[in-house]
């Protein structure tokens, strides 16, 4: 076989394994920018500015920069619709001057928004696949919401929710 011929039957295969893929698939935006010269306070305020915009995930790292400088490396995952108002969030509100982005692909598991009932109240939750397995798991909101209102520790609550989950799980197994 010759190597043109060889080349169109590895694209075909890997098109094949595209389409055999175990979890479902989706693409998610990352963007980072290096910042050597933000206060803790710029960096505490600038997440929550992009998480309210719309960001999927907010995360520094530590790193060190050229000249062996101290700085942190800023991470938004958002999608791609969200991404211009993300950029102008990440230059408005920090010390940026450029940010790098790439378009990743990522598996998923399949999902969907439960209530989980508790001796405190209801608590939002994500029932997720895994095959045939099942796992649930709490939402930190919706446990911090009920700290708040009834003035309980969040050990408490998330105790209650765990309960509550290990409930469910048992009658998912049945």
């Amino acid at each position: 076989m010759d190597k043109k011929n060889l080349s169109v039957e590895k694209s075909m295969q890997d098109e094949k394994n595209l389409t055999q893929e175990i979890f479902p698939q989706d693409e998610i935006v990352r963007l980072e920018t290096n910042l050597d010269d933000c206060t803790g306070e710029c960096l505490g305020y600038a997440m929550e500015c992009l998480l309210e915009a719309g960001a999927r995930d907010v995360f520094y790292t530590p790193v060190f920069t050229k000249k062996n400088r101290p700085a942190y490396l800023l991470t938004v995952l958002c999608k791609e619709e969200d991404r211009q108002k993300l950029e102008e969030i990440i230059f408005t509100e920090t010390t940026s001057i450029g940010i790098r982005r790439e378009t990743l692909k990522r598996s998923i598991l399949p999902r969907e928004a439960i209530t989980v009932n508790t001796i405190f109240g209801e608590i939002p939750a994500k029932k997720c696949r895994i095959r045939d397995d099942v796992r649930i798991y709490p939402e930190y909101e919706g446990i911090r919401a009920i700290c708040r209102e009834k003035e309980l520790p969040y050990q408490d609550v998330l105790q209650a929710a765990k309960a509550a989950i290990h409930e469910l799980m048992l009658k998912e197994y049945e």
